[in-house]
């Protein structure tokens, strides 16, 4: 058995309309039971939406302006030392925050009641894009946490 460690490509389809492979994984995350066609049309009709609210002449750059928006930098990890559990501040590697923020995003359109998903995917992207709304709150409370357990920073692993 070869000890070569192997290195996997991760293969992402690139998004027919827009060409970008962000949106791709972001239709990805949308989708439910295997139903692509659906998700893609979902975040389409949500992106021009969001673009008209916003004012945005490209609406993919909004897009990842309000996803970057979204971005953690810092999270609390549990680390159990000599008997005691310690919430650790740890950065957060690039494609998780991205993964992070995508969930966040979806998980509010989703919680929003009395909406189809294209507006309410729509209005939580134009929230983020102006640095408000529950999935800033979420980044906040997330980098308030690691700030609040930075005297702990010392048990990075």
């Amino acid at each position: 058995m070869s000890r070569r460690k192997r290195v996997f490509k991760k293969r992402i389809d690139i998004d027919p309309i827009y060409e970008s492979t962000v949106l791709s994984k972001f239709i990805n995350k949308v989708m439910m039971s295997g139903k692509k066609s659906i998700a893609r049309t979902i975040v389409y009709r949500a992106l021009e939406k969001f673009a008209d609210k916003v004012k945005a002449e490209h609406p993919l750059d909004a897009f990842e302006q309000a996803l970057e928006n979204a971005k953690p930098a810092l999270e609390v990890k549990t680390r159990r030392i000599g008997g005691a559990n310690y919430q650790v501040p740890v950065e957060i590697p690039n494609d998780r925050r991205t993964a992070m923020a995508m969930q966040w995003i979806i998980a509010n359109s989703r919680s929003k009641p009395g909406r189809c998903m294209e507006d309410a995917l729509a209005s939580e992207l134009v929230d983020c894009f102006n640095h408000q709304g529950a999935t800033i709150k979420k980044k906040d409370d997330t980098h308030r946490m690691a700030e609040a357990n930075k005297a702990f920073a010392h048990y990075k692993w």
